[in-house]
């Protein structure tokens, strides 16, 4: 009972999040919030499956699949802010 119950609060907790980013995009029109803001829509969705799908078995690892790609796109969000950085300053 308590489980789905913290991942519900993690679920919510990402959205905020992108919600939150989202914001910074809109107003920066920054490509660096718009990366991050999805990738904590699709951290959300990893929560989201944990919690829906209630996998305990040797199928779980895949679940975690969606959580490397929302990592892997906060690291392209930071190395693409840093490559046009380095553009726009020299």
């Amino acid at each position: 009972m308590l489980k789905p119950m913290i991942n519900g609060a993690l679920v919510m907790a990402c959205l905020a999040c992108a919600l939150f980013f989202l914001r910074f995009w809109r107003a920066s029109r920054d490509r660096l919030f718009a990366f991050f803001s999805l990738a904590f829509v699709v951290m959300g969705c990893n929560w989201l499956a944990l919690t829906l799908l209630d996998v305990d078995d040797e199928r779980r690892h895949y679940v975690y699949v969606i959580r490397l790609v929302s990592f892997l796109l906060i690291l392209y969000a930071i190395w693409d802010k840093n490559r046009a950085g380095r553009g726009s300053s020299s």
